[in-house]
């Protein structure tokens, strides 16, 4: 998102921060079980 961020000057930020709190709110609202099922267990990359 970082390298989007930049390679775009900035233009496409708002975008990214968009998808970085959508990001933060999955992870947040997720439970424990489900988190390890989906991202150590399934070894599912980040979003």
């Amino acid at each position: 998102m970082l390298l989007v961020t930049i390679l775009t000057f900035g233009i496409l930020g708002m975008v990214m921060s968009i998808i970085g709190i959508v990001e933060g709110i999955i992870y947040l609202t997720k439970t424990d079980e489900d988190f390890v099922a989906t991202y150590i267990n399934g070894k599912k990359g980040w979003f």
